[in-house]
């Protein structure tokens, strides 16, 4: 029998490696978290004071959402099995401690209390168990207050991590706006689901209320018969060009304007939106992309709408990387989404 195990438990699968169906609903919290950090964490150390502080010296483990101060939470989803699913480069499973260990040097300005629940690993095939433990963690972390931040692995995370927020509404899904930072638009008809598939599953769970937005999409990476499917759907498009000749002040307003109304952004950032001497860790590497500033500039918008519930940082995959320059700016975009938030 296949089992999702985890830093934070191990939680075992009744139905297999490709077991379909719907969301069984949440666990116990006692399998999801611990009270001790990911070895990944490391990073000097420059004095005693706050003023010295580095993410390595202030974030904490969590082992009870509901008994802390709410602030961030970093969550991994050690993955490939969506991308080799997909017939993409393996890699992707090694990308959350390549984060941890980048963002433990940076340097922390701010009081928001900084925290790591852990990492889901998927164990052999069994995808479907480890979004399952996933959604339950996002869940548990967002009803106690917290910003959940799922650190991939594959863009497969974005189904356990959606229902987890979907979850912790009480099954709202009017109230999140979807804002995906991608170059492809993820509404793949594949079975079993891989990491093209997720926001086709997220709009068969949101039926009428789906609301998503792909900005920075490659033309020649998505066939029309998936432009098709996101028009029937009433998603919205940006295509890379488009977004690239925006200033970075205009991409911001844009993000927030495809918000607006709805009371919760769950926002996913697949990093292959950027082009590929900038991130060049990725399965899919962009040929154009989108410029990193345009790319900064929405996430701390988003940031500091007040509305931010949900972030996905994913498709790193630290084997493909050139002098970590990609686990880099996804630990920059996580710490600017972390300061950002803090001020909302």
């Amino acid at each position: 029998m296949s089992q999702v195990s985890a830093v934070v438990g191990a939680v075992p699968n009744p139905g297999g490696p490709f077991r379909a169906g719907p969301y069984r609903g949440p666990m116990s919290d006692s399998h999801l978290f611990k009270s001790t950090l990911p070895e990944s964490w490391t990073g000097r150390v420059d004095g005693p004071n706050p003023d010295h502080a580095l993410w390595s010296t202030t974030v904490r483990p969590m082992d009870d959402p509901a008994s802390v101060d709410p602030g961030v939470a970093l969550i991994g989803f050690a993955s490939d099995e969506g991308i080799t699913r997909n017939y993409g480069r393996a890699g992707a499973a090694d990308g959350p401690d390549a984060i941890r260990t980048s963002l433990g040097f940076m340097s922390v300005h701010d009081e928001r209390p900084r925290y790591d629940a852990g990492t889901i690993t998927v164990d052999g095939h069994d995808l479907e168990g480890a979004q399952d433990t996933l959604a339950d963690a996002v869940s548990t972390i967002a009803k106690a207050g917290h910003l959940p931040v799922v650190l991939g692995g594959g863009h497969e995370a974005a189904w356990g991590s959606y229902r987890g927020l979907h979850e912790a509404t009480g099954g709202d899904a009017s109230s999140i706006a979807i804002i995906n930072l991608d170059a492809h638009l993820d509404l793949r008809q594949a079975e079993p689901c891989n990491n093209g598939t997720p926001f086709r599953q997220v709009s068969e769970l949101a039926g009428d209320d789906f609301n998503y937005s792909v900005l920075g999409v490659s033309p020649t990476d998505n066939t029309k018969f998936l432009f098709d499917s996101a028009r029937e759907r009433g998603v919205n498009i940006t295509t890379d060009d488009q977004l690239s000749e925006l200033s970075p002040t205009e991409a911001a307003d844009l993000a927030v304007k495809v918000t607006d109304g709805r009371e919760r952004i769950h926002l996913s950032i697949d990093l292959d939106v950027l082009h590929a001497a900038v991130c060049p860790g990725v399965t899919s590497p962009a040929s154009v992309g989108v410029p990193l500033a345009n790319i900064r500039a929405i996430c701390t918008a988003l940031a500091k709408t007040g509305r931010l519930a949900l972030v996905d940082v994913v498709e790193l995959s630290p084997p493909l990387d050139v002098d970590k320059r990609t686990a880099r700016v996804a630990s920059r975009l996580v710490e600017e989404i972390t300061a950002a938030h803090a001020t909302a």
